[in-house]
């Protein structure tokens, strides 16, 4: 599994042509220059010996640039990537376990192109390093290819975070930042379902990692690519082998700081509005009728608390036993039961959402009717055996049930599914759609390899694309090379509790999205969905409300008025009405800047302090644009907390004290009482 093996024997010397002079003479005088030289020669060698491995440099450049360049070091087997003038190692990467006697590459077979480096280790894999055009004037890019020369070769590049805190790549259960304290084993890099896979990559993940020297390294999107972390060492990518020399290839590009390497990514955007809050209904669903009860009785409840406004969020589930109701014939339900048609205006001003997913139980109707009508093999994803027969639905699970999954690659299909969204958006009258089940590979799942056109995450990318069709009103359950969509994302369910895969989770979480392009997002309701250690803890629902005050989407699963007293329901609508009269008024603001200029929303401390190390490490505050930092207590039974106020030369004014503080230091021990949550105005 390494990269660069061994070129040849540690300590072997290459040959050597000589005269044949010494082996022609014969007289004793001839015979005694003869040995001189002899000695003369084992000396040189020594000596040259003695210096290749005392005096030679450990590092040779190998491809230089105008602000910087890719040197070798022999002694680790790693590239390294300087930046230049000041000579700062910005990334080291290990690239195979090569000796200390392997001497750096000594041939360039691409030396007449000054722009390009080429070599290859015997018959197991040649590198290729090309300058590349750069983003920005103040950027260098420099392309590596590594490509196997046997079958049997793994190529792995290893990332060292050593001095160097990474972001972005893929989601994980207990979200990291930076991702240097992340633990994963190595597998393919593809959206997942952590209910499904609770230690596989999470619904949100693009190809793209930035370190906090001012690197990005891009991975190209047609390589089949795997993903290691190994946590506080480093991030490992690879190739698996037993493929026909598929390389691997990415794009590293220096920039002079953390911040200006990640401007240069540049995506043209849309953004979707929703209104919010987001009531998820969690009442009896046993038929229709106890479903529209439900309803009606959760908005009589809301609009009882005076927290009418907003959307109330009806689950897959309860969205099929509405749609199944809905579709009986006109002339049935008006013989049996004139009340049976679904009415949605009892719950305004609160409007409705629904959710569907792209599976189909095998048990169920609707896959019946495509298995009768012989459409399933071009409906559903399928198995098409080599010598002909009939195609085979690939089977998998979904929320419990043994399901198939829509075709996203049959424009058929797609239109049917499409068109089908749209009735029940009609007839439910919904004014929202949310698509879950869109993350993983199903082919993968089941070890089968997938089509080239479902390869990787390509599934997720063609039903997001298709999605986006039906409107900016649509929220989906992963992202993948879709971030420039109308589209809202889902975030993953987190766990009821102050750990990384509950409340402290959330703000990692938000970064990652944001910095990935995923701006708009609807968020875990507010003290998380998931079983945990703190059901019911009243704390942890008032930080999570705190928290969720800033961000795109306010969600509740549970009502405040079901876990709490009654100051936190008066503090449920005061957040509520902050988050509309000052939060979104901000979002709105910066999602300008976002369209024009690529920049993230939500911004990581670093981003007005790129050269801070103290910056690079804050992954429990966050900023809105430029100007709010948002500082939430995320420990139990905390009032008080240390906070990073990022930009030296800036001043930041406390909005619950009017208190004044400069850029660029620690406030320590800084007070927050329950009620409050630490927020900053520059």
């Amino acid at each position: 599994d390494r990269t660069m093996p061994l070129a040849r024997p540690a300590g072997q010397i290459p040959d050597a042509a000589w005269t044949s002079g010494f082996r022609e003479m014969t007289e004793p005088w001839k015979g005694a220059v003869g040995c001189l030289g002899v000695a003369v020669f084992f000396a040189m060698t020594i000596g040259i010996i003695s210096w290749q491995a005392l005096e030679q440099s450990p590092e040779e450049w190998v491809l230089r640039g105008r602000a910087g360049g890719v040197l070798w070091e022999r002694r680790r087997g790693a590239l390294l990537l300087r930046a230049l003038p000041a000579g700062r190692t910005v990334a080291v990467i290990a690239v195979g376990s090569v000796p200390a006697a392997e001497p750096p590459p000594p041939r360039d077979r691409c030396w007449h192109d000054g722009g390009q480096f080429c070599y290859a280790w015997e018959e197991d894999a040649e590198l290729r390093l090309s300058l590349e055009p750069p983003p920005a004037p103040a950027t260098e890019c420099y392309g590596v290819r590594w490509t196997p020369l046997r079958p049997d070769v793994t190529l792995k590049d290893c990332f060292s975070m050593a001095n160097v805190s990474w972001y972005g790549g893929a989601s994980i259960r207990a979200q990291r930042w930076p991702l240097n304290g992340a633990e994963s084993h190595a597998q393919p890099f593809v959206s997942g379902d952590f209910s499904k896979n609770p230690a596989g990559y999470g619904p949100v993940l693009e190809r793209y990692f930035l370190g906090s020297t001012g690197v990005t390294v891009t991975v190209a999107p047609d390589v089949p690519l795997f993903l290691s972390l190994e946590s506080n060492r480093h991030f490992c990518l690879e190739t698996p082998a037993g493929r026909a020399a598929v390389p691997l290839r990415y794009l590293l590009c220096v920039s002079p700081d953390v911040a200006a390497a990640h401007r240069h990514v540049r995506i043209p955007r849309l953004f979707p509005p929703c209104r919010s809050p987001i009531w998820r209904y969690d009442g009896p669903a046993g038929s229709a009728a106890k479903i529209k009860r439900g309803l009606r009785s959760l908005a009589k409840r809301l609009k009882r608390h005076r927290l009418q406004e907003g959307v109330v969020a009806l689950g897959e589930h309860g969205t099929a036993i509405l749609a199944a109701a809905d579709h009986v014939p006109l002339e049935r339900r008006r013989r049996r039961d004139s009340t049976r048609a679904w009415d949605p205006s009892p719950l305004e001003p609160l409007q409705l959402s629904i959710t569907l997913s792209p599976y189909a139980s095998i048990a169920s109707p609707l896959f019946l009717r495509a298995l009768r009508g012989g459409e399933a093999a071009g409906y559903w994803l399928s198995l098409h055996p080599p010598a002909g027969g009939c195609s085979v639905p690939v089977l998998t699970t979904w929320k419990g049930r043994l399901c198939a999954r829509l075709n996203v690659t049959s424009e058929a299909a797609l239109s049917w599914y499409l068109a089908r969204a749209r009735r029940l958006r009609q007839a439910l009258g919904a004014t929202y759609m949310v698509f879950e089940g869109a993350e993983g590979n199903a082919f993968l799942e089941q070890a089968v390899p997938p089509p080239p056109e479902l390869a990787g995450d390509r599934y997720t990318e063609a039903l997001a694309a298709a999605l986006a069709t039906l409107g900016n009103a649509t929220a989906i359950s992963a992202g993948a090379r879709s971030s420039h969509l109308p589209l809202f994302v889902q975030m993953s369910p987190l766990r009821a509790d102050w750990s990384h895969a509950g409340l402290k989770g959330v703000i990692p979480s938000v970064l990652h999205y944001s910095l990935l392009g995923y701006n708009f997002f609807i968020p875990d309701a507010v003290g998380g969905s998931l079983a945990g250690d703190a059901p019911g803890d009243p704390e942890l629902y008032v930080r999570w409300l705190q928290i969720a005050t800033f961000l795109p989407v306010m969600a509740f699963s549970t009502p405040p008025w079901l876990c709490c007293d009654a100051w936190v329901l008066n503090l449920t609508r005061q957040c509520i009405q902050r988050h509309r009269d000052f939060v979104v008024p901000l979002i709105i603001k910066y999602s300008e800047e976002w369209l024009s200029l690529g920049y993230p929303i939500f911004r990581p401390a670093w981003w007005l302090s790129p050269t801070d190390p103290t910056a690079f490490t804050v992954e429990d505050e966050f900023l809105i644009g430029d100007e709010v930092l948002v500082a939430p207590i995320t420990e139990k039974g905390q009032t008080w907390r240390d906070i990073y106020l990022p930009g030296e030369g800036h001043l930041w004014m406390d909005t619950n004290t009017a208190r004044v503080f400069d850029g660029g230091t620690i406030l320590r021990n800084y007070s927050a009482s329950l009620a409050e949550v630490p927020v900053f105005v520059k």
